[in-house]
Formats: structure tokens, sequence, C-alpha cells
């Protein structure tokens, strides 16, 4: 029996055997999202097979499944980044586990710096497209050909649009952009901001791209959004670091929140 397999076990063990067809990923300051479920059930990641338990504060690791919105979802409460073992793939033992427990679409959320003055910190920016300027990919080494993934579209056209409507109800500002990806954990430099927004990018971060690559290769819809924490290096005064992303991330949380749960429900 595979890790997935095994998983899947665990979590209908733990939480039965109903179908969970929506999971969620949570970003740095971001895991009190976690209590807006119902029916709440925790499952320690240390108590999965090959679930990475990271190491960074401000991610949680724990699993959780409940319902949201009257739709049942698991919610990985953090994730590991490429950074802390030099994996592109850390994250494909539980996106696999996912998919072997029914999920069909997954919501992926991150801290981010922005790259435009009109998106400051506080504020979020749902993805549209990114730029995977490391080059790693969490499908080299995979044997089929399954690996050539199509990534036009690889941020769902219509769930993009979907959130739209909602944020327009609720008076949330809903900014859309391209989302860049390195490497880290060192923030970037005055230089690579200048250059990578040269490039087309909005936003830079250290997730998320690698995790959307291996949900298309598994088949699942994606979407996924920015919480603004801080601008780019050389464009304001901030002193930009990890302390500084997590209280900033409070400041989106909220609009998170409101955004994810209507968004649940309306899939």
């Amino acid at each position: 029996m595979n890790a997935a397999h095994a998983n899947a076990e665990i979590i209908r063990d733990h939480a039965g055997d109903d179908p969970i067809e929506v999971a969620l990923v949570l970003g740095s300051g971001l895991s009190g999202v976690g209590n807006l479920l119902n029916d709440r059930i925790e499952i320690k990641y240390e108590e999965l097979v090959g679930f990475p338990v990271g190491g960074v504060s401000g991610h949680g690791k724990s699993l959780l499944v409940g319902t949201l919105n009257n739709k049942r979802i698991a919610i990985l409460t953090g994730r590991a980044h490429y950074y802390e073992e030099g994996r592109a793939d850390i994250m494909r033992v539980p996106l696999e586990t996912m998919r072997e427990v029914g999920v069909k679409t997954l919501l992926l959320t991150n801290s981010a710096g922005s790259l435009e003055k009109e998106i400051p910190p506080g504020e979020l920016m749902m993805i549209e497209d990114h730029i995977n300027y490391n080059g790693f990919n969490p499908l080299i080494g995979e044997p089929t050909e399954d690996r050539f993934v199509n990534m036009v579209d690889a941020y769902d056209p219509e769930l993009r649009k979907q959130a739209l409507a909602i944020a327009d109800d609720l008076w949330l500002t809903l900014n859309e952009g391209v989302y860049a990806w390195y490497s880290g954990p060192t923030f970037e430099t005055p230089a690579e901001i200048r250059m990578i927004k040269g490039f087309g990018a909005n936003a830079v971060g250290m997730s998320t791209v690698p995790e959307v690559i291996l949900a298309r290769f598994l088949g699942m819809r994606v979407w996924a959004c920015s919480s603004i924490t801080n601008m780019g290096a050389g464009m304001s005064d901030e002193n930009i670091s990890h302390t500084h992303t997590k209280e900033m991330a409070l400041k989106g949380a909220k609009k998170l929140e409101q955004l994810l749960e209507r968004l649940v429900g309306e899939l």
C-alpha cells in the first residue's frame, strides 16, 4: 500500500467515509481559517505517512476535516516549502492523499510580497498565472508521460470568475495578478524585484507553484490567492522579515475567510 492509500484509510478511520471534494492549503499566518469549520476532526501530520511536518512558524501542522458552508472540506493548516529540504515535490504525498479521498478542487493560499503600489499590504491578489523563476519542478523524475502537463489555464478561469463575483457581492477588493516563485529562504534583493517585475510578475513568494503543478498533474482544478504582507524589497522602507509577514498576514486573513467561505459553498 502506498502512502496516499494508507493516509486515506487513516483519514476515513478518523473522519468517516463521506467524500471530500475540496481541499484548502493555508499559508503563513493564515491557519486561523481552520476555525471556520464545523464538525471538525483534527489529524496531526505526524500521524500520516509521508506528510512533511514542516518547521516554519506561522504554519499549522494538522489536517482538518469538517464542513464549511455545508460542504465537506479538508484543510491543510500548513505546508512544507522547497527551501526546507531542497525538494520541489515535498507536497506530493499530501496532494496525492487529497486525491485519494476524492478531492477534485484545490484551493491554495499564501503570503506574498507585492510589486504593485496599487496592491499594498493587507490586500488580496488572486493568482491568474505564475512564473516558475527557479526552474525547479516537482515532476522531475516522474517516470510516466503524464509529467508533460499542460499549464495553460492552470488557475481555473471559472473559479476565478466565480471568486470575482463573490468579492464584488461582499464589497471586497480582489486584485488579480501573476505570482513569481522564488526558492527562499532569503527574501529577494531589490535588483531581483526589479527584474521579475520587468518579466511581468505582480507578486513574489516562496510556495504555491509546485503545488499547482502537482495538482494539475493529479487532475485537480486549482484556485489560488495571495494575502499581501509587504512590498517587494526596495519598494518601501519596511523591514521585511518572517515575523513581519506573519503579523501582516492577519490583515488579509479576515478578507480571505469571507471569500473562502462563500467560494467553497458555491463550488
